[in-house]
């Protein structure tokens, strides 16, 4: 499978001003039984997001919502750029976790630290995880309540994020990661790009080791 391919764009930012958010937090454990990558934003922090319990195949829509909650207040509807605080994405290794977020609508989560198991997840699911020092993100943190509609540029191709009056913050992100999201390629997508390699392999291993394959064995 093929992702989208990361392009500059303009993010809105959502502040999510808590530190050690966890995964169980992200995607509670009831909605972990789909395995399909899409579905999970509505539930996208729901212990947080609703004021009921949320399961499987409920009507999302006619949940009765905590209005203080950062994602249900109207200044932040459509941010695709989540501001967190250190060690965001801890707890379970789950990989429904980027998949709610992706599918909530964010692309680039901002952070000073992350969990290492959900960064990685991260990058194989098209999300841009960037690590910021605590003093940086901070300031973003009151720039984004100062402002509302506070948004960022996210120029991935140049590592940096611009703010709204043009001044640059750069960051760092590991070449291979940065070759895969702006060319919208996952695990499955770099493989393919071997398939020729691949299938003439099967066919050489085919002949050598004919007794292998059940088309070939005799009854």
């Amino acid at each position: 499978m093929s992702l989208q391919k990361f392009t500059k764009f303009d993010a809105l930012v959502a502040p999510m001003d808590r530190a050690n958010v966890d995964t169980d937090a992200i995607i509670p454990k009831q909605f972990l039984k789909s395995i399909k990558r899409t579905g999970f934003g509505p539930n996208l922090f729901d212990e947080w997001r609703y004021e009921d319990v949320g399961q499987p195949g409920v009507d999302n829509s006619q949940r009765p919502l905590k209005k203080d909650f950062v994602l249900n207040q109207p200044r932040y509807q459509g941010a695709r750029l989540l501001l967190a605080r250190e060690n965001f994405g801890c707890g379970s290794s789950r990989e429904h976790a980027p998949w709610a977020l992706k599918d909530y609508g964010f692309d680039v989560i901002v952070a000073p630290s992350f969990a290492d198991i959900f960064f990685n997840n991260s990058f194989k699911n098209g999300i841009l995880p960037i690590v910021l020092p605590a003093e940086t993100v901070e300031q973003l943190f009151q720039a984004v309540y100062a402002q509302a509609g506070y948004s960022l540029t996210v120029d991935l191709e140049n590592q940096k994020l611009v703010q709204p009056d043009g001044t640059t913050i750069a960051f760092d992100v590991d070449s291979f990661r940065k070759h895969c999201l702006l060319n919208g390629l996952d695990d499955i997508a770099l493989t393919l790009q071997q398939s020729d390699e691949i299938k003439a392999f099967e066919a050489d291993y085919r002949q050598r080791a004919p007794w292998l394959f059940t088309d070939n064995a005799s009854v």
